[in-house]
């Protein structure tokens, strides 16, 4: 798994990782806002208008209103991306990385008003009588590219797998386990049951369900964040000021924080950004063509997703984390082998009563090691003694979860026992399967778990946590599947519907006890590649999408 995941992170820093995929997904949003002026501005109160119903005529096709559509979207952008996923940005990329998610959903908004719009335009009813649409129907009817078309729609299979699924039922084992301690598999195993007894009803169920869950799960949420936010009124403007002061420069190291750089809080911040909002993905086009609207208008709608998923919803997850500050702070937790790595010397992160460290010169070099910039510090291959689970080689350090970890205990594979023996290190990884615990930072879910424990919650906080994403994050992956299984049926047909949605589902099942850096590694690489085809294609259609848009403003 440890080779798998290398490999991932490698296919990563030619895609979400490098430069080049920022700025395209960042520039196709400027350039459309700029080319439309600026609409997700000025049809922003429109769109709030819309969804009343009182512009939906009764003679509109369609299978769902147009509050239906919005809700099965957010419904598949609403999920693990606005819990675990803001943390995960804010634990690699500082709090600067929350700007860049601002900016990716600022033009995101806009980028999701042109696919909606065209993904509506050019949606198609299928031999069973329902409505399917999306970003491989303009392909292949506006841009006369129907194998282009099938490439989209076979990358939204395995995007919907390793993107909608994966990573939502993942997060929720991990919450489930560690707050109620029900076991992975078995959360696995119940969810995906009820999974596929919702999926097997098509978009009208999904859409019902959608509409129910969406509301719970925001009032839940967000009673709980506004409760931590007021206890902990003091430290807000002081996170927002570390959102700004730090955007250009990168995070500097603070407590078992090791820093980001600049590069690190762009690219995370925009990934989670494109994790949160999907503006570009090509995904919520396929939700919204079921709507009983026109197209403009339900483009218009789709303003909204951006602004509730990401600059309403992950930026109260965000000030949570910061307030509370548990981001810099270390906890007792399970160690994952593809965040660990013992490092040859002794390194030291303590602290000085006036809060500067006490050996400044390990703090730089392990920031420089974990931003892969050139280092003094070299990974330790070798044996290491253990006995009665403690470590005796004293001349090493372990790093997990990007920090220093303290407190570490080795236990065998089933947990039973306390390890005593020899463990073999090559290049700083651990051969032997055993279980190793300690104190270190946290990430992803369980990051957000720990910001919510904080004050009055106390452990309430975390298990509110784990409601909300259990209903976030299953939302989600339910409605993933059906983006997934419009995709399988445009190249293969409704015949292959069937096969999809039992693989999905089984998917779903192995992914709650499979390592959660992997799992959110596989979600960066398929966001990137799904994205690539979709941008470009709406670029290529920008005039059709200015005509489009001058019309609505003529009528309205």
């Amino acid at each position: 798994m440890v080779a798998f995941n290398d490999f991932l992170l490698l296919l990563d820093g030619y895609l979400s990782g490098s430069w080049w995929f920022p700025a395209f997904l960042i520039g196709t949003g400027l350039f459309f806002t700029i080319y439309l002026k600026f609409p997700q501005f000025r049809y922003f109160k429109h769109g709030w208008r819309i969804l009343s119903g009182k512009f939906v005529k009764d003679t509109t096709k369609g299978e769902t209103t147009p509050f239906q559509a919005l809700s099965t979207a957010l419904s598949g952008t609403v999920g693990t991306g606005n819990i675990g996923g803001v943390a995960l940005a804010i634990w690699i990329g500082g709090p600067a990385a929350i700007f860049w998610m601002w900016i990716t959903a600022i033009f995101g908004m806009t980028t999701k008003f042109v696919e909606v719009t065209m993904g509506h335009k050019y949606r198609t009813k299928l031999e069973d009588g329902s409505i399917s649409g999306g970003p491989m129907y303009y392909i292949e009817h506006a841009l006369n590219m129907k194998w282009a078309g099938i490439l989209f729609a076979f990358l939204m299979m395995i995007t919907a797998i390793g993107s909608g699924n994966m990573p939502q039922i993942n997060n929720i084992a991990l919450v489930m386990n560690t707050e109620f301690a029900v076991p992975k598999l078995f959360t696995g195993l119940f969810l995906g049951i009820l999974l596929w007894f919702i999926i097997i009803g098509g978009i009208k169920r999904i859409a019902s369900v959608a509409s129910k869950i969406i509301p719970i799960m925001g009032l839940i949420y967000f009673g709980g964040a506004l409760f931590i936010l007021i206890e902990n009124y003091q430290n807000i403007i002081p996170s927002f000021n570390a959102i700004f002061a730090q955007v250009f420069t990168g995070s500097a190291a603070v407590g078992g924080f090791l820093g980001a750089s600049f590069a690190m809080s762009l690219k995370y911040g925009v990934a989670r950004g494109l994790y949160s909002n999907e503006a570009g993905q090509g995904s919520s086009p396929i939700a919204h063509a079921s709507s009983k609207n026109t197209s403009i208008d339900q483009g218009v709608v789709s303003i909204l997703e951006p602004f509730i998923d990401t600059i309403v919803v992950c930026s109260v997850t965000a000030l949570v984390i910061l307030s509370s500050g548990v981001w810099t702070e270390k906890f007792d937790t399970t160690f994952s082998k593809t965040d660990m790595v013992i490092l040859e010397g002794t390194y030291s992160d303590q602290e000085n009563v006036d809060g500067t460290y006490r050996h400044p010169d390990h703090m730089e070099q392990l920031t420089k090691y974990v931003q892969s910039i050139d280092s003094d510090v070299s990974e330790f291959s070798g044996s290491i003694t253990i006995e009665n689970g403690k470590l005796i080689n004293s001349d090493i350090t372990i790093l997990h979860s990007r920090s220093i970890a303290e407190n570490v205990v080795v236990k065998s594979a089933d947990n039973k026992n306390l390890y005593t023996g020899t463990l073999n290190v090559v290049k700083g990884k651990v051969l032997e399967p055993v279980l190793v615990e300690g104190k270190s930072l946290v990430s992803s879910a369980e990051l957000t778990a720990k910001a919510f424990s904080q004050g009055a919650l106390g452990e309430y906080g975390g298990k509110l946590v784990a409601i909300a994403l259990l209903l976030f994050a299953f939302s989600t992956a339910i409605t993933w599947c059906y983006y997934g299984d419009r995709s399988t049926a445009y190249i293969f047909g409704e015949k292959g519907v069937f096969w999809y949605r039992n693989f999905y589902v089984l998917c779903f099942i192995l992914a709650a006890v499979i390592d959660t850096t992997i799992v959110w590694n596989i979600a960066y690489v398929v966001v990137a590649l799904v994205s690539i085809p979709n941008l470009i294609a709406l670029f290529v259609l920008r005039n059709e999408m200015k005509d489009l848009t001058n019309e609505f403003i003529k009528n309205n």
